[in-house]
């Protein structure tokens, strides 16, 4: 499996002596032009992922999806709290500004009362 990790191309995470992954190991996928695919760290990702008990393994790739996932929710809510914001005629957001979006948009309904 080893070798099939390392001639695929994908960087393979190796344990740095504090237990840590090396930090050149653990920087972000970059597309062919150079830009970076994810704007999240993966160490911290990773770390994150870790924390949860239930959790035994999660591979490199899991954990790109999972940061993905994680940036695309983060501005999906921003706009919208940004919206709530605009109607209030105002460019900061606001705490306000996230409750409203977690309000009225559907899909964030699992949020209601978190920020309490």
């Amino acid at each position: 499996m080893a070798a099939a990790a390392a001639g695929s191309g994908t960087p393979r995470e190796e344990e740095a002596p504090g237990g840590e992954a090396a930090a050149t190991q653990a920087q972000a996928p970059t597309s062919a032009s150079g830009a970076r695919l994810s704007r999240l760290p993966l160490a911290r990702v990773k770390a994150l992922v870790k924390a949860d008990p239930d959790v035994t393994l999660a591979g490199q790739e899991a954990i790109f999806i999972l940061a993905r996932a994680a940036e695309l929710f983060v501005e999906t809510i921003a706009k919208d709290a940004y919206c709530c914001a605009q109607q209030g005629k105002r460019k900061t957001l606001q705490r306000r500004d996230l409750d409203n979006a977690i309000e009225a948009v559907d899909e964030f309904a699992f949020l209601e009362g978190t920020l309490d």
